[in-house]
């Protein structure tokens, strides 16, 4: 993704991929207008609330993939060493290192393994 200038001048954050099917171009547009974080954005020791249908998530930023979270009673009541894989859409394409508002966060657990959250709702950082 990057920067689009379209021939009418105005600059847009994604132009459709002609590769693509509409959905996945709408998906990724969706995204952009809904907004979100790369953790690659944040310093280590970043703390995020993440406010999902079901749960709020603390974060806690170790690195570009590394996270400690806490928030789930059965996955995470205190918190766990994790990498963060991403937002996804609810399938199988994922958006890399990017915590997204009307996506579900997809991460790596030391003993659950791959954990996808229900719908974010909200992104805080405090």
């Amino acid at each position: 993704m990057g920067f689009h200038e379209s021939p009418t001048g105005v600059t847009t954050t994604y132009a459709a991929h002609p590769h693509f099917c509409d959905a996945v171009n709408h998906n990724i547009i969706q995204s952009e207008i809904e907004g979100g974080v790369f953790l690659r954005d944040l310093p280590a020791g970043s703390r995020l609330t993440i406010e999902t249908k079901n749960r709020f998530y603390t974060l806690v930023v170790l690195g570009e993939e590394a996270a400690l979270i806490s928030g789930h009673p059965e996955y995470c009541p205190n918190p766990a060493l994790v990498n963060i894989h991403g937002s996804t859409w609810g399938g199988s394409m994922l958006k890399t290192r990017f915590i997204g508002r009307g996506m579900h966060l997809e991460f790596d657990h030391p003993v659950y393994h791959t954990v996808v959250t229900s719908q974010i709702i909200d992104i805080r950082a405090h």
